[in-house]
């Protein structure tokens, strides 16, 4: 198989300085790594896993600095390999909004996946919550539409996300969210001839899991991000999730009841009352248009009187739930967690170094994507 890069000539024999040169430094012959022929240099490793890493790298090609998520084949499960991945590049593939990491390119080769993605340089929203331990309705509005407009976004192109939550919302140079990890997305949901598509993969996360998936009955996977929405509006606002996922039997309690509310910090009404229509059972959940035209989220702080005015435009909703099965009769879901995922990881002999070049098998681009592939380039 020819090289990839072009064949270096020999220097004539006379000259013997700079072919002693040339010997004495073996990088001048070394041959470049698969990221490198297309034009990223590694750098600073921000994300590690047991079967995954994610390394921030430099690229001519994008102006600028990429994130790339490196999966070897010798260490994911198998699972993960044939059903989450595949999926994963399909469905960003297909995306692009400005609420939602960029998919740029996704690399196979005999031993690894390489996913480039754009790099969020300002961390993640839990990063956010935890540093300031909750953060003002005003900025929480603004993030929780910007979630909103890529979860819709979404969802009118029959994907659904199926693990949002605060660690998978990166925020930009601008401080703007970025929903990101589509690893447990699914493309191709949307309802036929008004019949929903229902799903029977229990995934995500348990804190951030709805009802319907934690009593293991096929869902309707639109209506579970709407309420892992809900968690995550709690969270930033009260700088702390709503259920504890310690105990399966107090989750399924929690989840089933009418939404506690702690005392501090103080938050207004309306915006206890959305979470409340968003934290809800199936049948009462809000959809995605209600919370659009909801009071809090609509809010205009531009053209609004006081805050004392605002907290009591929206009274608290009556609690309708109730829950009608004993949770000691509710065998819990085998729920597909990322945790879970990395305890099947398989490590296979010594670990080899990331940036070992290997035969490429593959390479995967946006659709519609207005740059062509390096291998395109060199042809």
């Amino acid at each position: 198989m020819p090289s990839p890069v072009s064949s270096l000539h020999q220097p004539p024999v006379a000259d013997v300085t700079n072919a002693s040169q040339a010997a004495a430094d073996p990088a001048k012959d070394k041959k470049p790594t698969v990221l490198e022929s297309h034009g990223y240099i590694l750098g600073k490793t921000i994300g590690n896993g047991s079967y995954a890493t994610v390394r921030m790298a430099k690229s001519e090609r994008h102006g600028g600095n990429v994130a790339i998520k490196i999966v070897s084949k010798f260490s994911a499960p198998a699972d993960y390999l044939k059903k989450f991945l595949p999926r994963e590049i399909e469905v960003v593939k297909g995306l692009r909004h400005s609420n939602l990491i960029r998919f740029l390119q996704a690399i196979e080769t005999t031993h690894r996946v390489y996913i480039i993605m754009e790099y969020a340089e300002n961390g993640s929203l839990l990063d956010i919550i935890r540093k300031d331990q909750c953060i003002d309705e005003s900025r929480s509005r603004k993030w929780f539409r910007q979630l909103v407009n890529a979860i819709d976004y979404c969802h009118e192109r029959g994907v659904v996300h199926r693990d949002v939550k605060c660690e998978n919302l990166l925020m930009d140079d601008g401080w703007n969210v970025k929903l990101s990890d589509f690893g447990f997305a699914r493309g191709h949901m949307r309802p036929k001839s008004g019949q929903a598509i229902l799903s029977e993969t229990y995934c995500g996360s348990y804190a951030y899991a709805s009802p319907e998936i934690l009593r293991g009955i096929p869902y309707q996977p639109q209506y579970a991000d709407i309420w892992s929405m809900g968690v995550v509006l709690f969270a930033m606002v009260f700088g702390r999730l709503p259920f504890d996922d310690s105990n399966y039997k107090e989750l399924i309690k929690q989840v089933s009841s009418k939404v506690v509310f702690p005392k501090e910090p103080k938050i207004s009404v309306s915006c206890k009352s959305l979470i409340n229509k968003i934290l809800a059972p199936l049948k009462s959940r809000i959809r995605i248009s209600g919370i659009r035209t909801d009071g809090w989220f609509a809010y205009d702080e531009d053209q609004a009187g006081s805050s004392k005015d605002r907290k009591s435009v929206v009274s608290e909703p009556d609690d309708e739930r109730k829950l009608s099965v004993d949770p000691d009769t509710i065998v819990p879901p085998d729920l597909i967690t990322k945790q879970q995922l990395e305890s099947k990881s398989r490590p296979r002999g010594p670990r080899r170094d990331s940036t070992d070049e290997e035969e490429t098998v593959k390479t995967e681009e946006p659709h519609g994507s207005d740059t062509k592939s390096d291998d395109n380039k060199r042809k």
